[in-house]
């Protein structure tokens, strides 16, 4: 493995511009895939790494952007070695990462964040399930991993002591990378389903997290601005470069109004019959219908609901199907009774990034985890002080 120029970076105060994505920055077709990786997901990591793909600025280690996501998250976390402080060298030092709790500055938060996950997990494995990305080293590589985490809580953690449980989540985490530095990230972890695995009440955790809020928390407008509006194009790509046929950006950005903001009826024709779901909280299903009970059980929470889509991108072809990336952000106030207890007048901000397997123009499957831990510390706010 090629020696790190960590001593180099370690010094470098390197800032970069997250760029809008355009419709030539999209892959259009399989070639550097996790499924191609990954031999049809049998091996984790192959002896041959993928086909070589111009990575200028970064480790020469690595083959493709593929292999870079999916490498640095094995050492950081899984070797040996368990090399977390090269952290430090695939994350800039100013690097801004959006999660539940807010907005996170610099590598080392990172760093510290991790030793603090392997201590409370040391048996955790993250195992990557799907890598959508678009992009390139010039104006940067943007990847959505969605990774399953497991482990055996045997360590103390933000949560308490050690349970001794055994927990499977997932997590998808939008990154931006440059030069082999990740400068940005929105992540989110499937956290009130590892609670519910661990034994624990989300209620009862988000109501001690607003009570005693970790740094970041609340977010701040301002925050709340640069998480909905970073990588965001001025303009949707399918209107400022349209063209006829499936249009990946102008079908997320219709079906996501429709669904969320109207009436619902795109999702006949737009979902498959027997679709597969699987969300926060261990919601997993299948079936449109199931689907749209699902989706209207939220929006009665929230009757004023009002969601954007704040980035898309997407991998792939009409014949071979399609791989979609997208961010979405909203904005509601808590009038509704149901899952999230009674309602308290709140306004609430909720944000997401799902990933969809579209095939002929219909939504095969799809993933989608959204901020609900912090949801629920927003509506237990008032009640905690």
């Amino acid at each position: 493995m090629k020696q790190s120029n960590f001593s180099v970076r370690q010094g470098r105060s390197r800032s970069y511009d997250a760029l809008p994505l355009q419709r030539s920055d999209m892959p259009m077709d399989y070639l550097v895939s996790l499924e191609n990786y990954t031999a049809g997901r049998t091996i984790r990591l192959p002896e041959n790494l993928g086909p070589t793909q111009s990575l200028q600025g970064f480790d020469s280690t690595y083959r493709n952007i593929i292999d870079y996501i999916v490498r640095i998250t094995y050492r950081i976390w899984e070797t040996n070695d368990r090399e977390v402080e090269y952290i430090g060298e695939c994350y800039s030092p100013d690097s801004q990462v959006f999660d539940d709790y807010g907005l996170q500055l610099g590598n080392q938060k990172i760093i510290a964040d991790t030793h603090h996950t392997t201590a409370a997990f040391p048996d955790i494995i993250l195992d990557a399930e799907e890598v959508i990305w678009a992009g390139n080293d010039q104006i940067g590589f943007h990847t959505s991993h969605l990774t399953r985490i497991s482990g055996t809580n045997t360590g103390s953690s933000r949560y308490g002591n050690a349970t001794g449980k055994t927990v499977n989540f997932f997590v998808i985490a939008n990154c931006v990378a440059l030069q082999n530095d990740i400068f940005l990230e929105h992540v989110l972890y499937n956290t009130s389903a590892m609670l519910q695995q661990l034994g624990l009440d989300p209620w009862e955790e988000a109501a001690r997290l607003a009570k005693n809020p970790p740094a970041g928390w609340p977010r701040s407008q301002e925050n709340w601005d640069q998480l909905r509006s970073a990588t965001s194009p001025a303009i949707p790509i399918s209107q400022a470069e349209p063209i006829s046929g499936f249009d990946p950006d102008a079908f997320t950005r219709e079906i996501h109004d429709n669904v969320w903001n109207g009436d619902q009826s795109a999702i006949p024709n737009s979902y498959a019959e027997h679709m597969f779901f699987e969300g926060a909280t261990e919601r997993t299903f299948s079936g449109r219908t199931t689907y749209r009970n699902y989706v209207n059980e939220l929006r009665s929470v929230f009757p004023d609901l009002q969601l954007q889509v704040d980035e898309v991108y997407w991998m792939g072809n009409e014949l071979d199907g399609w791989l979609i990336s997208t961010r979405w952000s909203a904005e509601g106030t808590h009038l509704g009774d149901g899952i999230y207890r009674s309602p308290t007048g709140r306004t609430c901000q909720l944000w997401g990034i799902t990933q969809w397997q579209v095939l002929n123009g219909v939504i095969q499957k799809e993933w989608q985890l959204f901020n609900e831990l912090d949801l629920m510390m927003q509506i237990l706010a008032d009640q905690t002080k």
